[in-house]
């Protein structure tokens, strides 16, 4: 487990980041990391992951998904399960983290604090850079202005490790005025 921790703690290091990224951000790395160690969270993605969950099923999900205004009972489910519970609690221990969610070794949605834009990540950099093909990486993302928030936000994305194997991944956003005291 150190192996990978240092591996993902050199790669973090290598991430390009934008400009005006804070230094509290590489600060957090650590404790998001850990996030990804969490008992409830691995059991989680792990039963997803066993799940017969095929690529189509996922993709058919994300078009309902984008097409759903408001919340159905399928996501209603993501955002309650005890995955769901724990994500909460990780992201009301500060007030800069807004939005986590969690994701399995496909990208898909297994647990959230708030509707994501969509169901499936696995098309995206947050999620193919923190899986990493099982090998797990950190991610940052770009700074962006979240309307919702109404502030700049940063996604720093973190692989879910078990037996030294990463089986999904969690992005958390980061709201950086709020991190950086403003």
């Amino acid at each position: 487990m150190t192996k990978i921790i240092s591996t993902i703690l050199l790669m973090s290091s290598m991430v390009s980041m934008a400009e005006t990224l804070p230094a509290q951000v590489n600060e957090l790395i650590p404790t998001l990391q850990k996030w990804g160690q969490d008992p409830i969270l691995i059991t989680a993605v792990s039963e997803q992951n066993k799940s017969s969950l095929t690529l189509e099923d996922i993709k058919l999900r994300d078009a309902t998904w984008l097409a759903t205004d408001g919340i159905d009972d399928r996501m209603k489910a993501i955002m309650s399960n005890a995955a769901a519970k724990r994500l909460l609690e990780l992201e009301k221990s500060q007030p800069y983290f807004f939005e986590v969610f969690l994701m399995d070794n496909q990208g898909a949605n297994v647990a959230m604090t708030n509707k994501t834009s969509d169901y499936w990540q696995g098309d995206e950099a947050k999620w193919q850079e923190s899986f990493n093909s099982g090998i797990g990486a950190v991610h940052i993302g770009d700074v962006e202005f979240d309307e919702s928030a109404q502030d700049y936000l940063v996604q720093v994305s973190v692989p879910v490790i078990d037996a030294e194997k990463a089986i999904g991944s969690i992005t958390i956003g980061i709201n950086l005025d709020l991190l950086e005291g403003k």
